[in-house]
């Protein structure tokens, strides 16, 4: 059975490929304004005229000589390499708004041998500009079919997939479009021969890659035969010497071409956009004023995330109130019953919908940003910030993906061009502070720093915990530099998107698929650890235990009601109470006692599922979340056995600042096994990001301590 056609996607970063797809396949992949969004190969099918064919949306990439790791996916797409299969047709997307650049790209796709169609896309950036492109003399001087498409609006998409299919059907490659040097293309005839002898069919390209580098994935399969890799080595250096690559005259040439082509199919002239860009970037990418704007911009979201989050997650916490209140009463006649489905089951659920109004505010007002094409600018501005300890500005794409989850951000690290740097990357990316640790935020935020304070420091606290991870990855990224990894700071590259208003579309996109990702597969994660902490929370009981801690309530005459005490005494000696008094000795020094140690512990499989732990600790109930009342004045009345107070602003900042550093999520230690090939880092991770939180938590308790807070 012949498998689908196979047609691959292939472009410039931020040319538009994924709006692109999107509209093809009818997927509904993240776009956004700014490059490297797409890190792995997507695939879905694209429908044509009675065929179904398998479509790929790989990682954008400015040359077929891969930098990264994310370019070396998208080669080994277009080539074929390793379990990829040859595409039978490549749509190569070209920006008509930056067409020369783009045109490099395509006189190395023109070399592979394999038909090509050109989507040509932000002509309507294009036509902002005063400009036109003849995409008729443009389709005739690259010998192949060439069609205007508007992605995201669906324009033109039609005639491509009409063009696709017929191209598939009788398509044939385009011819090269740069002559290589004669001498060079004389060792590769004869190369090519020499592999044919021994059974090994390759491309013209593959061989001149090879000859360049020593590195090459294909130069790595040829050492595996001694005579040919000699005679590689041959010819290397016979080309090397003769300077064939050393003036990097094919890179000139192919510029040399695109440059003229770009001119007979473009008119020149001033771009007004691009003049009132310019005006702006001065402003925003200023070396002191961007610095203030990027901050001031930053500080805005998370204030909003505290601001406009409260009055919804008030709302879903009363229907979930409402709705336990209501089983809870079905079910009186049952209590064990009760608890579980009231206390374990409708709590769990609650517990994971009141986080979703934060989340979809976050990815809301990020999309926004990504839209306009600011993220790109303030990338260049962290590159000033990163550089003095080793990264570079490429480094933002993955860090600010981390503040949503670290997992998608330490896969975004394989933009990173070297692989010292990939690795830093990923060792410090879990820092930034992602959603799950914001309820944590918000509840201790809530129940000490706002009432005390007032709401200004509380939204300062808020952007402070989520800027402490930053300001402390750029000195653990010096020591990794300096003393493990020993990485070395690389030029920073990225294209800078034009300006534009965001899409409704794509923020929409990006909330929905954010919000998904969250309910699936961190709610998973809340859910059942809540049903598991009010399993360990509730056993073991009996009747002769509830008699006995009756009887203590009546001779001891304390305040409050039986029933009160009963349940805080049962919490005590269940299996979790036990556990929490074990090791509490452990974080006394943070001041924190056995309820809190406890909460920490269930932490570790996923920060999610804090709050909720902390509800049933402080016998508020697991359907607890980072809003509830009851919650906060437990904590702020909780004392220590001989009544001191037990959490004071300072110990609260101290749990903050814990949970801010600490590496809670095995979901993250997994993917950095995955990422690494090696669970030596992953270890080495945890160690040091729990170690600096207990440390930090350690010395800020201690400090409140000597000034009396």
């Amino acid at each position: 059975m012949n498998p689908q056609p196979l047609v691959a996607i292939v472009g410039n970063p931020n040319a538009g490929k994924t709006s692109l797809f999107n509209s093809l396949t009818g997927s509904h992949q993240k776009v956004a304004n700014y490059p490297g969004v797409t890190v792995e190969r997507i695939s879905a099918t694209l429908q044509l005229e009675g065929q179904t064919v398998e479509c790929l949306d790989i990682p954008g990439l400015y040359s077929l000589e891969a930098q990264s790791m994310d370019e070396q996916v998208a080669v080994d797409a277009v080539m074929g390499r390793g379990e990829e299969r040859v595409p039978d047709l490549l749509v190569c997307v070209l920006n008509a708004a930056n067409l020369e650049r783009n045109l490099f790209l395509f006189s190395q796709v023109a070399e592979q041998g394999i038909p090509v169609v050109v989507a040509l896309t932000m002509t309507d950036l294009l036509r902002e500009d005063g400009k036109a492109i003849d995409a008729i003399k443009l389709s005739n001087l690259l010998g192949v079919d060439v069609i205007p498409v508007i992605g995201h609006r669906g324009q033109g998409v039609d005639l491509l997939k009409e063009t696709i299919a017929r191209n598939l059907e009788d398509g044939h490659p385009p011819s090269p479009t740069v002559e290589h040097p004669a001498a060079l293309e004389e060792e590769v005839t004869q190369l090519a021969e020499r592999l044919a002898r021994v059974g090994m069919d390759v491309s013209r390209d593959d061989i001149r890659r090879a000859l360049r580098s020593a590195d090459d994935p294909f130069a790595a399969r040829v050492g595996e035969i001694p005579e040919i890799s000699a005679e590689f080595d041959r010819a290397r250096e016979k080309l090397q010497a003769s300077g064939v690559f050393a003036d990097h005259r094919i890179v000139a040439d192919r510029y040399k071409w695109a440059g003229s082509l770009t001119s007979q199919v473009i008119a020149s002239g001033v771009s007004p956009r691009k003049w009132r860009s310019d005006r702006l970037d001065k402003v925003l990418t200023h070396r002191f004023f961007g610095l203030i704007i990027f901050a001031t911009v930053m500080y805005g979201v998370f204030q909003a995330i505290y601001t406009f989050a409260g009055p919804m997650m008030d709302a879903i916490e009363g229907c979930i109130g409402w709705f336990g209140g209501l089983v809870g009463g079905l079910l009186e006649g049952q209590p064990m019953i009760q608890s579980l489905v009231v206390d374990g089951i409708i709590a769990g659920i609650g517990s994971v919908l009141v986080f979703l109004p934060q989340i979809l505010i976050l990815f809301a007002l990020i999309a926004v940003l990504e839209g306009t094409g600011y993220l790109a600018r303030a990338a260049f501005l962290m590159d000033r910030l990163l550089g003095w300890c080793g990264l570079n500005g490429r480094a933002f794409i993955p860090l600010l993906s981390s503040f949503a989850c670290a997992i998608p951000g330490i896969m975004a690290a394989r933009v990173m061009p070297d692989p010292k740097s990939r690795l830093a990357t990923i060792l410090v990316a879990p820092l930034m502070s992602c959603s799950a640790r914001l309820p944590v935020y918000i509840l201790l935020i809530g129940a000490f720093i706002e009432p005390e304070f007032g709401a200004g420091w509380a939204g300062f606290a808020l952007f402070a915990m989520h800027f402490l991870g930053l300001a402390i990855a750029v000195p653990v990224v010096l020591v990794l530099n300096k003393g493990i990894i020993k990485g070395r700071r690389l030029p920073f590259l990225l294209e800078l998107p034009p300006y534009q208003w965001p899409r409704l579309r794509d923020v929409l996109l990006a909330m929905y698929f954010r919000g998904k990702v969250f309910l699936v597969t961190a709610g998973t994660i809340i859910f059942v650890m809540s049903i598991v902490i009010w399993a360990l929370s509730s056993f073991p009981r009996s009747a002769e235990a509830e008699a006995r801690y009756e009887q203590e309530h009546r001779q001891a005459q304390k305040e409050g009601s039986i029933d009160a005490y009963v349940q805080q005494r049962q919490l005590e000696d269940s299996f979790l109470g036990r556990f929490g008094r074990t090791i509490e000795p452990v974080f006394i020094p943070a001041g924190y006692d056995w309820r809190i140690t406890t909460a920490i512990l269930c932490a570790f499989p996923a920060r999610e599922v804090v709050v909720p732990s902390m509800g049933i600790m402080f016998a508020v109930g697991g359907d607890a979340d980072e809003e509830s009342v009851d919650l906060r004045k437990a904590l702020d009345q909780a004392t220590w056995p001989d009544g001191r107070k037990l959490m004071t602003p300072w110990t609260a900042v101290g749990l903050m600042v814990f949970f801010a550093l600490c590496a809670q999520c095995m979901s993250t230690l997994a993917t950095v096994k995955r990422e690494t090939n090696s669970w030596g880092w992953p270890v080495f991770m945890f160690v040091y990001m729990s170690g600096l939180a207990y440390l930090l938590a350690v010395a800020i308790h201690q400090v409140g301590l000597r000034v009396g807070g």
